[in-house]
């Protein structure tokens, strides 16, 4: 009897799929269903408003922007009050800025609530980021993280075009609503997951107040800055570039990423928590710069489809383990301001990326985007590759 105790006692620490992964996992992905739903129809809605394709841009954007602001304040506040009021909270707001759009009739007052969406993301996300960390056990903390991207990745397979097709059968106002009420199933499902008493620092006192990121988390961090510059250039203008070249199915494009990012959640974080980042960064970050050339190529749907597939391959390989490597060295009491550098950086990425490729698509056409996004690629791995030669270095000595 204490032999079969002892060996459960000993497998129970390092076992990732437990009550409560299963529910953080389900309750990310139905607030990222919902929040994927609105991403191409929010642009539809502007129009319907009145609004010019500028006011869709700074809409789009400032959503970004204001999530942005609020990461460092949500990533103290995880140490602070704990997890469970800082996810909780982002959730409330996120489930009534999104059901405020069903009643909104003016392009000022859905500025304002996009701001207080942003607020709601910027909160919940980095709140259930760290969440999942202190779940899933630091030996297969890549792994599991793989896993938990999978539960976003699955959302971003289904959302965009599930909203799309129901704002072509019923009102915006049916539409914002069923997105509000996917977060609140969000919530629902936050109240019954136990959460991990936050750490207390043990030097509160020599705390510096000017403070918005974990130093620990930086290096990944601006890694993932530039990969995810790319992402902002196929979300918002790949639509529009297949159309310029006639290219009809861009519906599966995203299923085609989709389905070949949730592969490489299955092997990538297990590659990660043996060998480490070197075996995982540079293979991911080659298969997201050939899909990037592919892309600015792009002669036809077969070409399309197959960046697809090694977009998914590299973004998933990579994403995850940027994000394990971003918590794992950071202190106990601060898991959650290096998950909050994390996606600061990852925000900021998408954000400028989506604003900066639509000057240059103006003044050079959308093929521009996609060369210049091979070339932030390539600049990772050169910024990657002189971090790894110096660490080796420090290491000699």
């Amino acid at each position: 009897m204490s032999t079969q105790a002892n060996t459960q006692t000993a497998t129970i620490p390092d076992k990732i799929w437990t009550r409560d992964f299963v529910l953080v996992c389900l309750a990310n992905f139905f607030i990222f269903l919902g929040f994927q739903m609105t991403l191409p129809t929010i642009p539809l809605f502007v129009k319907e408003l009145g609004g010019s394709d500028q006011l869709i841009g700074i809409i789009t954007g400032i959503f970004t922007f204001s999530a942005l602001l609020l990461r460092p304040y949500a990533g103290h506040t995880l140490e602070s009050k704990g997890r469970q009021f800082v996810y909780m909270l982002g959730l409330a707001i996120f489930v009534l800025s999104v059901g405020s759009f069903a009643f909104i009739g003016s392009i000022v007052f859905l500025f304002i609530m996009r701001m207080v969406q942003g607020i709601g993301w910027g909160f919940s996300t980095t709140a259930t980021g760290t969440i999942a960390t202190d779940i899933i056990p630091p030996k297969r903390r890549g792994e599991g993280m793989g896993y938990f991207g999978l539960s976003g990745n699955l959302a971003l397979a289904f959302g965009p075009s599930l909203g799309l097709t129901l704002v072509g059968v019923m009102s915006f106002k049916e539409l914002f609503l069923i997105c509000s009420s996917l977060g609140l199933v969000a919530f629902l499902l936050s109240t019954r997951i136990r959460y991990k008493k936050a750490e207390q620092s043990p030097h509160k006192s020599t705390t510096v107040k000017f403070d918005i990121f974990e130093k620990t988390a930086l290096q990944p961090s601006v890694l993932l800055f530039f990969i995810t510059v790319t992402f902002g250039g196929i979300a918002s203008f790949l639509p529009l570039y297949a159309a310029q070249k006639g290219i009809e199915g861009i519906e599966l494009y995203f299923l085609m990423y989709a389905l070949f990012l949730m592969i490489s959640r299955t092997f990538a974080g297990k590659i990660y928590d043996t060998k480490g980042h070197q075996f995982v960064f540079l293979p991911g970050t080659v298969l997201i710069f050939i899909a990037m050339i592919l892309l600015c190529w792009l002669p036809n749907l077969t070409v399309m489809l197959i960046a697809g597939a090694i977009y998914g391959l590299g973004f998933g390989s990579v994403q995850p383990a940027l994000q394990a490597w971003s918590v794992d060295k950071a202190p106990d009491n601060r898991k959650g301001m290096a998950n909050a550098t994390f996606f600061s950086f990852f925000d900021l990425g998408v954000g400028l990326g989506a604003m900066v490729f639509g000057q240059l698509a103006f003044m050079f056409g959308y093929g521009t985007i996609y060369a210049t996004a091979a070339g932030s690629v390539m600049l990772s791995m050169l910024l990657y590759m002189f971090l790894l030669i110096k660490s080796r270095k420090r290491a000699i000595k």
